[in-house]
């Protein structure tokens, strides 16, 4: 059963249809923006509450907090990330190439203040292994490892001191940029960062965090390699010197890797049936500390330890500030991968339970976050995937799971930590290795990538192989620049189409996917599929002279047709001139251009604008050039469709000085009925420059 529609109005161009539906812009713009800065301005006790709620939505969410159903699984969400806070803060330390505490210190102090100023109900802050891998790179560099160097002498608390400034320096410049971007109102430069670009740098980082940690579990001490290349160069480092590999330390190693991943397994496929998933990697640091303890393996062995981890909380201290130049090319990488990483988490959970984020916030909470935390010995932090997921998981509801995460790392640092004296530095490595499997599983997303955007995939295989052959930031930039180049090349190439309609509607789709639509005889309809500009209007020029056959050759011909005609009429009796008859050039030039065009030429072109999402000066004069070129071949132009930026930009640049102002309509189907009127009173279907 098919329904007809009949639609009875007049036709709409955009001038008739403003005076009929539009409003006096001139007015109430200028109100609306004195309302806004007068609303701006004021103050009130309800106004600096609703500020309040707004910059630290603790307040917010905690008047509301529902105890009974939600205080449980914060709890157990908040104790279970805690516990694994414990190891893989001491393990993402070795990877900033600092001690160990201070990768505790940074999974305190971050969590703590995001709880307060954070809008990410299930995101785990602390320490992240691409973020410390990044400022690893920036602390070598500026304090690179001496190959020898007594453990217990005071040279060793200086380096370890240059070297805590250097990455505490990292995360003040990068809570200064990332408050800085808040003032700014720049959240949105996170969309730069698509999600392609994200897991394929997560996945090809992880290679980086990898071969770092392989002469960890091997027992070998060797220089760390950092800028370009510096995968492949670890890795020939790590070929050259593997006779020296210390059998105990890749026994350890072995044992814990093949423990971590079987539980790591077992709790993967068992996480629906597991109210909370085995702690494995504190047990197995407690136990290797036991046995390492027991075994005296760092005097008998030669293996490395963690040694002394002191207990109570650091006293502030300034970071290396002086290092702020050599630094800021480093951090900018730095903050940009931090912050895009915690607000696409965040996001990932928030559309997953159905609330809301607010980037702008996030910035707030992370700037606020980094600053604090770097006078305080900490390095730069960000939302982790391995503990969010765990966190949502273990039944995590709110912000306020941060309290029980903070509480157990507390512990640690006032009581626990000197026990961890003994625990092998292969241990971490290890575990710093397999939290690292959610990102390896990213490959599993190349399939689907195939089949849903072949760009797309471009897209990642770049960015990954920028990434593991280059480094890890100028992988990264070469990502987002290639990223933004298949936006600008697919704006660039956007397609051009002749429309046709539909038998007995006011419907107009492309002919080359619908060959049951007409053309209209006398009428070609264009649509173009993109934005107007500097980029490509040569692209868009060509597409339009190729589909209405307007050759250079054929428009010097008729431009010379219509001199010829022209200086005719000129050599004619000025009498019929001065006895009024005003229309017979008018007359002549339509016969003229009636002998030279057969029925199935195109007399008009209408082009349709609604895909179309902005135009640029140098697109509008585009337009005007078409508009002059198409009258000297005696066709004229339409539009329909504009929206009002693009209207606004064509009425500016002069458009109307070379179109008629009536030649712009609502739709394309209103352009179409006039034209068809027009030509069935064919006096009123000409043209003079000016819109006469």
């Amino acid at each position: 059963m098919s329904a007809s529609v009949a639609v009875y109005r007049n036709i709409y161009t955009e001038d008739r249809f403003k005076q009929a539906y539009g409003s006096d812009d001139s007015t109430s713009g200028s109100l609306r923006l004195r309302e806004k800065l007068a609303g701006s301005c004021r103050c009130s006790r309800r106004a600096c509450l609703h500020l309040l709620s707004e910059r630290v939505p603790i307040f917010n969410w905690l008047p509301r907090y529902r105890l009974k159903k939600w205080i449980l699984g914060d709890t157990i969400g908040g104790l279970t990330v805690g516990i694994l806070h414990i190891p893989q803060g001491m393990a993402f330390a070795l990877l900033t190439s600092v001690a160990p505490i201070f990768g505790l210190y940074t999974s305190f102090f971050p969590v703590v203040l995001y709880m307060f100023f954070g809008t990410g109900r299930h995101v785990s802050t602390g320490t992240f292994a691409v973020v410390s891998l990044m400022t690893g790179s920036v602390v070598e560099q500026l304090v690179p490892t001496p190959l020898e160097m007594n453990s217990s002498s005071s040279e060793a608390a200086d380096f370890e001191a240059q070297r805590i400034g250097v990455a505490s320096a990292v995360a003040l410049l990068s809570g200064i940029i990332m408050l800085c971007m808040f003032g700014l109102q720049l959240g949105f430069l996170s969309t730069y960062l698509s999600e392609p670009i994200v897991k394929a740098f997560t996945s090809a980082a992880a290679f980086h965090v990898t071969v770092s940690q392989i002469q960890s579990m091997l027992g070998l001490r060797l220089p760390r390699h950092t800028g370009t290349f510096s995968l492949f160069k670890t890795l020939a480092s790590v070929m050259e010197n593997l006779p020296h590999t210390n059998m105990a330390e890749l026994l350890i190693s072995m044992v814990c890797l093949a423990v971590l991943v079987i539980v790591k397994e077992i709790n993967m496929r068992y996480r629906k049936r597991l109210r909370t998933p085995i702690p494995v990697e504190i047990l197995t640091v407690i136990i290797a500390t036991g046995v390492a303890y027991a075994f005296s393996l760092d005097s008998s062995y030669n293996i490395e330890i963690v040694g002394h981890i002191p207990a109570g909380f650091p006293k502030p201290r300034m970071p290396a500030v002086h290092t702020f130049p050599d630094i800021a090319g480093d951090t900018v990488a730095i903050t940009f991968v931090g912050y895009a990483v915690s607000v696409s988490l965040a996001m990932i959970y928030a559309d997953k339970h159905g609330y809301s984020i607010h980037p702008n916030q996030e910035l707030l909470a992370h700037g606020i976050s980094n600053t604090v935390s770097s006078f305080f010995t900490c390095f730069p932090s960000s939302a982790t995937l391995a503990t969010t997921n765990i966190l949502e998981s273990a039944g995590g509801y709110t912000q306020l799971s941060g309290l029980f995460t903070s509480l157990v790392v507390l512990i640690v640092l006032l009581l626990i930590g000197p026990l961890f004296y003994f625990l092998p530095k292969a241990v971490l490595a290890c575990i710093n290795v397999t939290s690292l499997r959610q990102m390896f599983l990213q490959f599993q997303d190349l399939p689907e990538l195939w089949r849903i955007s072949k760009i797309d995939l471009m897209v990642w295989v770049v960015t990954w192989l920028s990434v593991v052959v280059l480094n890890v930031d100028i992988g990264l930039a070469i990502g987002v620049v290639f990223s933004m180049m298949t936006v600008i090349c697919r704006t660039q190439r956007a397609g051009c189409s002749v429309l046709g309609r539909a038998s007995n509607t006011e419907i107009y789709r492309p002919l080359e996917n619908h060959n049951k639509c007409y053309e209209v005889p006398g009428l070609k309809i264009l649509t173009y599929n993109g934005p107007i500009y500097y980029g490509n209007r040569s692209f868009f020029r060509d597409e339009m002279s190729k589909l209405l056959g307007l050759t250079p050759e054929k428009i010097r011909s008729r431009e010379k047709a219509r001199k010829a005609l022209e200086k005719r009429e000129r050599d004619a009796t000025v009498s019929t001139v001065e006895r009024g008859i005003a229309n017979t050039l008018f007359s002549s030039e339509n016969e003229f251009f009636k002998s030279e065009t057969s029925e199935s030429d195109v007399q008009a072109v209408l082009i349709d604008c609604s895909s179309v999402t902005f135009v640029d000066v140098a697109g509008a004069r585009l337009f005007a050039q078409m508009c002059t070129e198409c009258q000297k071949v005696g066709v004229h132009v339409y539009l329909a469709n504009c929206n009002e930026s693009v209207l606004k930009i064509l009425t500016s640049s002069g458009l109307m000085t070379y179109m008629n102002p009536q030649h712009i309509f609502v739709t394309v189907h209103d352009a179409v009925m006039f034209i068809q009127q027009q030509k069935r009173t064919p006096r009123l279907f000409g043209y003079e420059p000016g819109g006469k």
